[in-house]
């Protein structure tokens, strides 16, 4: 669960970067610039550190390098602000492969319950898509502190109460079946 939520905040560094330089200096400049140079110096320090670096690693480096740039150019950060957006639009996408969710699973859900697990996979992507969405809406509005809220509160914790019924349910559903298959 720790992993989930540093891998989460690690995914988000630049858009809350972006954010908390932006609310204090009400610069929208200097918080893009600030966040792009962030965004490059988090990829070149996992490298450093010999650090495996996933697509999505660097599909997130464009991301903030593009969307910076056109931020800088418009000098507008509703573009910064759509960046979780394509985020949770691209891994929706991912989540759209059938079974991916059953890498990340225990044994004992796989061998018991992997019609969920793969159900819940769905689930998980029609909640990125729904959250993208939502965002795309909000950072539309240009309303740094509705965005905010949104990002944190509402996306987050779409996430973490997804997370936490899938997990009740799963272990609901494992715990019925192995004690019916204890009984025949």
């Amino acid at each position: 669960m720790k992993d989930v939520f540093a891998r989460l905040a690690s995914d988000f560094l630049s858009a809350i970067i972006f954010l908390i330089i932006y609310l204090v200096t009400d610069n929208v400049i200097l918080a893009t610039s600030v966040a792009i140079a962030g965004a490059i110096a988090q990829v070149i320090y996992a490298r450093v550190k010999g650090h495996q670096l996933s697509f999505m690693t660097y599909a997130s480096l464009g991301l903030v390098v593009v969307l910076g740039a056109v931020t800088l150019l418009t000098n507008d950060p509703r573009f910064m602000l759509a960046k979780p957006a394509i985020a949770h639009f691209a891994i929706g996408t991912i989540m759209l492969k059938r079974g991916w969710m059953l890498r990340y699973m225990p044994p004992i859900v796989t061998e018991t319950v992997p019609e969920y697990v793969t159900a819940a996979g769905y689930v998980w992507a029609a909640l990125m898509f729904l959250i993208g969405a939502g965002t795309i809406v909000v950072a539309s509005t240009g309303d740094l502190k509705l965005w905010a809220f949104y990002i944190s509160v509402v996306a987050g914790g779409a996430k973490i109460l997804a997370f936490a019924v899938q997990y009740i349910v799963l272990r609901l559903v494992v715990t019925s079946r192995r004690r019916a298959a204890a009984r025949a």
